[in-house]
Parts: structure tokens; C-alpha cells; sequence
């Protein structure tokens, strides 16, 4: 039985998910530590109580927030890699797109905030987008390997690795500041040097 300080399960259309969209929209962009349940209702235009009875603390509102982007996340990277049969480029460059756009989501103030105020929860979300990449990303070059469009001298298992490992470090926001340059150019970095090393020369020359 979950506990009752857990993020509540919900559906679509639950007053929940309105919270939990309004939350995540401020928390991911400005950090979560300056952002108050006073100011969430206010701006929802609804009691404090009425908040509260929905999301126990601002904890389990975060973990609501992240459940809930990470499962976007996923459906997202599941839809793509789905029709990757009629397009395998197109497919690889859309992954790769979703994984830019998730990640430049995560704005430093709150990667900051989730690092420093709850290392636990910052493990989880490392864990568990290790993993949707490995899944989707493991489908995808699978494939793209069987039609001869993938490296065959490189094992997908360390390709995925590189991109893990990559990502995961240069979405460090000591690591960006060390290095000067904002997020965004940094994963475009990385996608490129990905497509690169990985594809084939036929399709390195027609992307």
C-alpha cells in the first residue's frame, strides 16, 4: 500500500494534473527551493487547502512533477522509436531531438536545487533516464544496424554508454558553468558528435 506522503496516481482530467502542470512549469525553469505552495495557489487561483488536499507537501509535489515528466519522456521516445521501420534516419534524429528538448527543460536552478537539497531523488531521475535511453535508443540502433545503417565496429551497448555518460555530465550545472557555455549549445554538441560517430559514412553524408 503506498504511503499517504506519496505523489498521488492520477488521470487524465484530474484537478491534479493542472497542479502538477503548473508546478512542473515552475520548478523545472527556476528551481523548486524559491517556489512556495502559497504562490502555486495563488497563481491556480485555489485555497491553499485545496492544494494540500491534493499534494501532501511541496516534496511529494516535486516527485509528482518528475513522475510526470519522465513518463512525457517516455511516451514520447516510445512513439518515435515505434515508427522507426519507415525512416530510420528521420526516427534517429527525432530521438535525439526529444532527448535535446527533455533535457533543456531541466534549467540549472533546479538541477542545482535537486542535487544539493534531495541527492536521492537526483540519483532516481539519473537512474531512470539511464534507463528510458538505453530501452528506446537500444530498439532504435538495433534496428538501424539490421538495415545497415548503424556502425557494426562499435557495440550499441558502449554507443549508448557514450551518450549516457556525455549527457549526464555536461547537464552538471557546476560542469557548464566550468565550461562556459549554456546547455542548449552543449547537447547540440553532443547530438552531432553522436550522429557522427555512430551512423554509417552513406549516412553521415545523407543525413
Amino acid at each position: 500500500m503506498p504511503s499517504k506522503n506519496s505523489a498521488p496516481t492520477m488521470t487524465a482530467g484530474d484537478p491534479g494534473q493542472r497542479i502538477v502542470s503548473q508546478a512542473r512549469r515552475h520548478f523545472l525553469t527556476h528551481g523548486f527551493r524559491g517556489v512556495t505552495m502559497d504562490d502555486l495557489a495563488a497563481e491556480l487561483g485555489m485555497s491553499k487547502k485545496t492544494l494540500y488536499a491534493h499534494f501532501a507537501s511541496k516534496s511529494v509535489l516535486l516527485e509528482a512533477v518528475i513522475e510526470d515528466k519522465l513518463r512525457a519522456a517516455d511516451e514520447e521516445l516510445g512513439r518515435i522509436a515505434a515508427g522507426s521501420a519507415e525512416d530510420f534516419p528521420g526516427a534517429l534524429h527525432q530521438l535525439l531531438a526529444s532527448v535535446r528538448h527533455t533535457a533543456e527543460e531541466l534549467r540549472p536552478p533546479f538541477l542545482r536545487d535537486l542535487a544539493r537539497g534531495t541527492p536521492d531523488l537526483f540519483k532516481t531521475v539519473q537512474t531512470r533516464r539511464r534507463a528510458l535511453l538505453q530501452r528506446h535508443f537500444g530498439k532504435l540502433l538495433g534496428e538501424g544496424r539490421r538495415a545497415g545503417m548503424i556502425r557494426r565496429d562499435i557495440t550499441i551497448e558502449l554507443m549508448i554508454e557514450c551518450l549516457i555518460g556525455t549527457t549526464d555530465a555536461l547537464m552538471n550545472p557546476q560542469k557548464l558553468t566550468e565550461l562556459g557555455i549554456p546547455a542548449k549549445t552543449s547537447l547540440s554538441g553532443i547530438i552531432s558528435m553522436f550522429l557522427e560517430g555512430v551512423v554509417t559514412g552513406k549516412e553521415r553524408s545523407n543525413p
